[in-house]
């Protein structure tokens, strides 16, 4: 599964998500105070969140591992501000992702995420109600 993850990242592939995210997975986002519930709201959030997050300068930097999960540290930098976090990730018995935890810092660059993240949320809402 993490293999997968690794590969959609880099090639910006959101076409993965469907087979990666379990249907009952859930999101914790740093800027969103409810958990996000479900594939397809899932897909979106994350959608969204891989394009606002990964550009030429992403990378994950550090990776923690256990048998259903990991931790990766990642950094980027948007508009010349540097962002640091973690993705945290929990997978079940059959390789999809079932919890997703997102957590950035400094405040500034939460603050940029979401802002960005609050724009592509509403483009992509406005396609799905004319579609």
């Amino acid at each position: 599964m993490l293999a997968q993850w690794h590969q959609m990242v880099k090639t910006r592939d959101t076409q993965m998500l469907p087979v990666i995210l379990a249907d009952n997975v859930v999101l914790h986002s740093p800027v969103i105070h409810r958990p996000v519930e479900g594939k397809k709201m899932v897909g979106m959030y994350l959608t969204a969140a891989l394009h606002t997050f990964a550009n030429n300068s992403f990378t994950y930097d550090k990776e923690f591992l256990s048998e259903h999960g990991a931790v990766l540290e990642f950094s980027t930098e948007i508009d010349g501000i540097f962002v640091n976090g973690i993705d945290m990730i929990t997978w079940n018995e059959a390789g999809k992702i079932v919890d997703f935890k997102v957590m950035v810092r400094p405040l500034k660059a939460i603050n940029l995420i979401n802002e960005r993240m609050t724009a592509l949320l509403a483009q992509y809402k406005a396609q799905q109600r004319s579609a």
